[in-house]
């Protein structure tokens, strides 16, 4: 493994941690990828079981990584080389996963952004959510959760909507008392599921709109996963004036650690160059 130049991206999210062991050697390809759910469980100790989870399935150990680049929560992560902020590897990672994207959003559990980019994944300008906004995938896990259901079920009741209902509330304690009503109403659980999706769909292209973002456009994040979402959005983006066109690549959940591992891989052989050009001089 002496002449091979691999990295490892993990993403620490709000309800996930996401992992890409990268070869970086040459052209940049994906080694291994694994996802797993916190839950209730200490972030720290997830991430640390993960990382050592791929290496091991992959006969490494942590001196076989050139660079271990962390991004969202990266104080979770233990030994890592360096640290990227998660607009720029969802950026850098949006791009890799659907080559010639002009826009990038990610649709993550605190907030959503819109992040218009370059050929290269550089970030250009970008809008986002507040925190506070019923905007985001824990707004929906929440729901779920109120519901009796499981998150990962919420997309497939959500396509079974016939006349869907949005909550009115502009922030996320409004909205959910929205929900508790159309509960004590009746409005069925598709049609309740769905309404939410049109929601958080709305401010994503009115973030879209914003932005004056270019198509393509590509969904990352884990609400790009949720094709109740993915549907609602495409929905709404029809509508729009802009008519938005869409990518969703089956890997959109692990676009900031791939991101995270492809920036390590740039900075490591920036860093490389820098030492032989010194040491020359």
């Amino acid at each position: 493994m002496a002449d091979k130049l691999f990295t490892l991206g993990i993403d620490v999210g709000g309800s996930y941690i996401k992992t890409v062991l990268m070869d970086y050697s040459s052209d940049p390809v994906v080694i291994d990828k694994r996802t797993e759910k916190i839950r209730k469980r200490n972030p720290v100790l997830v991430a640390d079981e993960l990382l050592n989870f791929i290496l091991e399935k992959n006969n490494m150990k942590h001196e076989d990584i050139s660079y271990l680049a962390s991004t969202g929560e990266g104080e979770m992560v233990k030994r890592k080389t360096g640290h990227f902020y998660s607009m720029t590897t969802h950026a850098r990672g949006g791009v890799f996963l659907s080559t010639g994207a002009s826009t990038v959003v990610d649709l993550g559990a605190l907030f959503v952004r819109a992040i218009k980019v370059n050929e290269k994944g550089k970030v250009l300008d970008y809008k986002m959510t507040g925190q506070c906004a019923s905007g985001s995938g824990q707004f929906i896990e929440n729901i779920s959760r109120y519901l009796g259901l499981a998150v990962e079920e919420i997309g497939g009741i959500s396509l079974e909507s016939t006349n869907p209902e949005t909550p009115s509330g502009i922030c996320a304690v409004l909205a959910e008392t929205d929900v508790i009503n159309m509960v004590s109403r009746g409005i069925s659980t598709p049609n309740i599921i769905k309404g939410i999706h049109l929601s958080v769909a709305n401010r994503v292209v009115r973030l879209l709109s914003s932005l004056k973002a270019n198509s393509p456009i590509v969904l990352t994040g884990g609400m790009a996963m949720d094709m109740g979402m993915v549907q609602a959005i495409q929905e709404l983006a029809l509508e729009s004036k802009y008519d938005f066109k869409l990518s969703i690549p089956d890997d959109a959940i692990y676009a900031g650690a791939l991101g995270a591992a492809l920036w390590g891989g740039f900075r490591y052989l920036k860093l490389k160059e820098q030492k032989e050009t010194f040491i020359e001089k």
